[in-house]
């Protein structure tokens, strides 16, 4: 994977590229819920939806609908989606239950059906954190390859964010 080292430069951020014709992942230090409002959001769940670690804790109060979620009946491998104004935030189901670890096939599967979701819905920025990661253990050059091939061809800007505490 080749990334690109820029300097300093929006808000005073570092960031790295990746880019083909359409497209594009930016890394950035900072909040992922300081995103911008243009931008979707999307993290990792479980099927049953307990939230109860990672940066999950923080989508539940902020977003709730839990009940709504549920509903969905999204199993592993699939997207969950609220709709929050004027974009959605994603729930990748990658796993059964709360204490399980996702698969890499299972994070592939809730990307694509995001992506077909992002497609429909005429989605363009999506900021995430480094999904599947952290908690979950996943290893973010597998990850960040497996954005790559599953929006290859799509018109997209993902910017992830690593959380840098103060």
């Amino acid at each position: 994977m080749n990334y690109e080292m820029k300097p300093n430069s929006v808000n005073e951020f570092n960031l790295r590229k990746m880019s083909n014709s359409n497209y594009k992942l930016t890394e950035v230090d900072g909040d992922l819920f300081n995103a911008p409002s243009t931008h979707s959001l999307a993290h990792c769940v479980a099927a049953d939806l307990g939230m109860n670690a990672g940066i999950a804790v923080k989508f539940k109060p902020l977003y709730g609908q839990v009940d709504q979620l549920k509903s969905q009946g999204v199993k592993t491998g699939g997207v969950a989606v609220l709709n929050d104004n004027k974009r959605f935030i994603y729930y990748l189901v990658t796993k059964d239950k709360n204490l399980d670890k996702p698969t890499y096939e299972s994070l592939k599967n809730s990307l694509y059906a995001m992506r077909d979701h992002m497609i429909t819905n005429h989605v363009q920025n999506l900021a995430m954190p480094h999904i599947g990661c952290g908690i979950d253990g996943l290893e973010w050059e597998k990850v960040s390859a497996e954005l790559e091939r599953v929006f290859a061809n799509v018109n997209v800007h993902l910017v992830v964010y690593n959380f840098v505490p103060k």
